[in-house]
C-alpha cells in the first residue's frame, strides 16, 4: 500500500507539472501574435494532454485511497497515453523533418515537458504502477476514434482560417493526396502499435502480477473466514 500511495503523489505532481506546462506554453504562443499561437488548442497535443491532467487528478486519488484502479480508470489513462505519446513522437519527427528543410522550429521548454519528457515519465509509470489493471485489447481500434475525429475536425477547419496546427495536413506544404495519406495513415499506425504496446504491459507487467497476486491472496482470507466463523468473544466454556 505505501507503494500505491508514493506513485498516488507521483500522479498528482505529474499532473501539476502537466499544467504547469500548457500554461506556460499557451503564453508563450499568445506572445509570439502568430495565428499558431492563438489556435492553442487546437493542437492533438495540447487536448491530449488536458485529458492527461484530469485523468493523473483521478489516478491520484485513486492510488491514495484504494489498492487497485477501477478497470475503467485503466483503460482511460491506456487510452490518453496512447495519445500523448504518439504525439510526442510526431512531434519530434516534425522538428527532424524541419530542420531537413531548413525550417526553423522553436521548442521551448513547456514543449519539451509535454512532447518528451511526461510522455516517456508516463510510460515508463505504466510499467511500474502498482494496482493497475490489464485494459481490453479493443483500445487499439478504440483508440483511433479520438484522432480521427480531430482530424475530420481540423480538416473542416483549416481552409475556414488558413492554418493547419500540422505541416503535414497543409495541402499547401505536401506534394499531394498520396503524401497526405502516406502521413495520415502512418500516424494511425503508430497510435495503434502504442496502444497495443501498452495493452500488452497491462498484462505482464510484474506490477500488474503483484497486484492479482494480492487480490487473489485477500480472496483466500476472505473465504477461509467464512469457512472458520469466529466470535468476537471467543469460544464459550464448557459446562
Amino acid at each position: 500500500m505505501r507503494s500505491r500511495i508514493t506513485f498516488g503523489v507521483l500522479r498528482l505532481l505529474t499532473a501539476a507539472v502537466c499544467l504547469t506546462a500548457l500554461v506556460h506554453r499557451l503564453l508563450w504562443g499568445l506572445s509570439s501574435q502568430t495565428i499558431a499561437g492563438q489556435n492553442f488548442f487546437a493542437y492533438l497535443t495540447v487536448e491530449s494532454n488536458i485529458a492527461l491532467v484530469a485523468v493523473l487528478v483521478f489516478g491520484g486519488i485513486f492510488a491514495l485511497r484504494r489498492p487497485e484502479d477501477p478497470r475503467w480508470f485503466s483503460v482511460a489513462l491506456a487510452l490518453v497515453l496512447t495519445w500523448t505519446i504518439t504525439a510526442g513522437l510526431a512531434f519530434a519527427l516534425i522538428v527532424w523533418q524541419a530542420g531537413l528543410r531548413g525550417i526553423r522550429v522553436d521548442v521551448p521548454w513547456s514543449d519539451q515537458v509535454l512532447h518528451f519528457w511526461l510522455p516517456a515519465f508516463t510510460a515508463l509509470a505504466w510499467t511500474l504502477t502498482p494496482g493497475h489493471r490489464s485494459v481490453p485489447w479493443w483500445i487499439v481500434p478504440g483508440c483511433l476514434v479520438f484522432p480521427l475525429a480531430w482530424g475530420g475536425v481540423t480538416m473542416l477547419r483549416g481552409p475556414v482560417i488558413g492554418w493547419y496546427p500540422y505541416y503535414f495536413l497543409d495541402p499547401r506544404q505536401i506534394s499531394g493526396p498520396a503524401e497526405f495519406l502516406l502521413t495520415s495513415g502512418l500516424a494511425l499506425v503508430i497510435f495503434a502499435v502504442v496502444a497495443a504496446v501498452l495493452a500488452l504491459i497491462s498484462r505482464i507487467s510484474p506490477a500488474k502480477s503483484d497486484a492479482v497476486r494480492e487480490r487473489r491472496g485477500s480472496g483466500r482470507r476472505r473465504a477461509r473466514g467464512r469457512l472458520n466463523p469466529q466470535s468476537k468473544e471467543g469460544t464459550a466454556p464448557a459446562t
